[in-house]
C-alpha cells in the first residue's frame, strides 16, 4: 500500500490528523456514515476525504454497509484488541456469575471525562434490552454506573460536574443540582446507586462501585425492566458481592 495522500492544501494540519479525524467522526451515535457526513463531521474537504477513505478501505481500517454507508473496518477491531484492558479481563468472569445468578443485563463502566465508558458487557436474549453496548459512552448521571461513579469522585470534581449544563434524556432524570448532590450524598453512604427510567423509559437499574484503596476503578451495574422495579433492592446484595470480588482481583 502507498503512502497516504493527504495534500497539504491546509496549513497547519498533517496527512496523519486528517486521517485521525476521519476515524474519530465515527462513534456510537455514528456508526455508519456517507462520505459527505464523514467529510462533515471531520471537517476534511471532501475531494481530500475521498483519497483517503480509499486507501482506509484498502487498508480495512473502514469497511461498507450493503447501502454503501462507511463503518469502522475489521482490521481497526482487531487492532483494538491488542489494547490490554485488565480491568475487563478480571471482571468479566464476576460478570458471567452475575449475570447466571440474576438473568439481568450486566455491565461494567469506567468514568471517562464527564461521561462513562461501558467495556463489559454480559446480557441475555430475555433481559430487557438497554442502550450501553461495549465501547458506547453516556452522561453520568442519568446511569446507575454513572451516579455509583460519581459518588466517590473528589469534591472538586463533583463541584464541576454540577456546575454544567446536565443533559435530561428523559422526564424522570434529576438535573438540579442540588437534589444530585443529595442524591450522590446517599449513594455514596449507602454504598450503591439506583435509578428508575432516568436514562432510558422502561428500565430501571442498579449500579454499585468498583472500590481500589477508596478510588472508584469502576462502577458495576444491572438492568431491569420498569415493571421489575420493586425487585431492584434484591439484587443490590450480589451486585455489591461481585463488584467487591472484582476491586479484590483487580487490587
Amino acid at each position: 500500500m502507498a503512502p497516504m495522500s493527504g495534500g497539504s492544501r491546509e496549513p497547519g494540519r498533517s496527512v496523519t490528523s486528517k486521517v485521525l479525524a476521519i476515524l474519530g467522526a465515527f462513534d456510537a451515535a455514528h456508526p455508519q456514515l456517507t462520505l459527505t457526513e464523514l467529510a462533515a463531521r471531520s471537517g476534511v474537504p471532501l475531494s481530500t476525504a475521498h483519497r483517503l477513505v480509499a486507501e482506509l478501505e484498502e487498508w480495512r481500517a473502514l469497511g461498507r454497509t450493503p447501502d454503501g454507508r462507511l463503518r469502522v473496518g475489521q482490521r481497526l477491531w482487531e487492532l483494538g484488541q491488542l489494547a490490554p484492558n485488565r480491568l475487563r479481563e478480571l471482571a468479566h468472569p464476576w460478570l458471567q456469575e452475575l449475570f447466571g445468578s440474576t438473568g439481568e443485563n450486566v455491565h461494567l463502566a469506567i468514568r471517562d471525562g464527564v461521561e462513562v465508558l461501558f467495556v463489559d458487557k454480559v446480557h441475555g436474549r430475555r433481559a430487557v434490552p438497554i442502550v450501553s453496548r461495549i465501547g458506547a459512552r453516556l452522561p453520568m448521571h442519568p446511569t446507575g454506573v454513572g451516579k455509583a461513579l460519581l459518588a466517590y469522585e473528589p469534591d472538586w470534581f463533583v463541584t464541576s460536574y454540577l456546575a454544567r449544563a446536565l443533559e435530561r434524556p428523559t422526564p424522570r432524570t434529576i438535573t438540579e443540582p442540588g437534589r444530585l448532590a443529595r442524591e450522590l450524598a446517599a449513594v455514596r453512604a449507602q454504598g450503591y446507586a439506583l435509578t428508575y427510567e432516568e436514562m432510558t423509559p422502561g428500565s430501571c437499574s442498579a449500579a454499585a462501585p468498583v472500590l481500589v484503596d477508596g478510588r472508584p476503578v469502576a462502577a458495576l451495574g444491572l438492568v431491569v425492566s420498569s415493571r421489575r422495579a420493586r425487585e431492584l433492592p434484591r439484587l443490590v446484595e450480589p451486585l455489591r458481592a461481585a463488584a467487591a470480588g472484582i476491586a479484590c482481583a483487580y487490587g
